[in-house]
């Protein structure tokens, strides 16, 4: 009966892959930092700086368009750098040289929360628009384009599908992989890891499917992308 009980324990204490993987692995946070710069810089920055490479149309506001690239370039690269700090000890236990809570450990959730609500969007933000511009290319649904005066839907479709998207995709996969390794280089019980583990993926599918809704039906007016 004794031999049962412990045989029990250790199965339930026994990592599965995807612990294993996250618990040693920290080149997601430098592949997710790396992608963050790379779309940063030749993307947002780029057509910040009114390159149309990528912008198949004459745009309605180009002033408002440019400043919303760059702004969101500069958002970007800030979570890049983010997921670096990550995997530093520092993001776990506040700096000695920090006055007052110098050495006091930080709370998980404090850093978890705002990453994992991250990863979800950008996994959903990137599966929904390539399910979407799939469905446009296969002229199963239409989908209005207002920031553009004119615009080649197909040629912009094709860009979505094959590079902006997929980008989405990748980045919030390195994001998830990150804050897995910070949720367990941090302490956090396997129970809670594994709990989490599954509500992050049934909100990855909610969102994706709200945003593929808001595609289709046409609210984005009300849900921002």
């Amino acid at each position: 009966m004794q031999k049962t009980i412990i045989n029990k324990l250790s199965t339930t204490d026994r990592l599965n892959f995807f612990e294993r993987f996250t618990k040693s692995s920290v080149w997601p946070a430098y592949v997710g930092c790396l992608l963050a710069f790379i779309y940063a810089v030749f993307v947002r920055f780029y057509q910040a700086a009114g390159g149309m490479i990528g912008m198949p149309g004459e745009m309605k506001d180009p002033t408002m368009i440019y400043m919303g690239s760059y702004i969101a370039g500069l958002a970007i690269m800030f979570c890049g750098f983010i997921l670096i700090a990550l995997i530093k000890p520092w993001s776990r236990i506040v700096p000695l040289q920090v006055p007052l809570i110098g050495g006091r450990k930080i709370h998980p959730l404090i850093v978890l929360t705002p990453t994992l609500v991250g990863t979800a969007f950008l996994i959903a933000h990137g599966v929904s628009g390539m399910i979407t511009k799939a469905l446009l290319l296969a002229d199963i649904i239409t989908i209005d384009f207002p920031e553009f005066v004119e615009v080649n839907v197909r040629v912009l479709a094709l860009w979505e599908l094959f590079l902006y998207e997929p980008w989405f995709v990748l980045l919030g996969i390195m994001a998830g992989l990150t804050a897995a390794h910070y949720a367990q280089a941090s302490g956090i019980r396997k129970s809670t890891f594994r709990r989490g583990t599954i509500l992050i993926l049934i909100m990855v599918f909610l969102l994706t499917a709200l945003f593929v809704a808001s595609i289709i039906f046409d609210f984005t007016d009300k849900l921002s992308f």
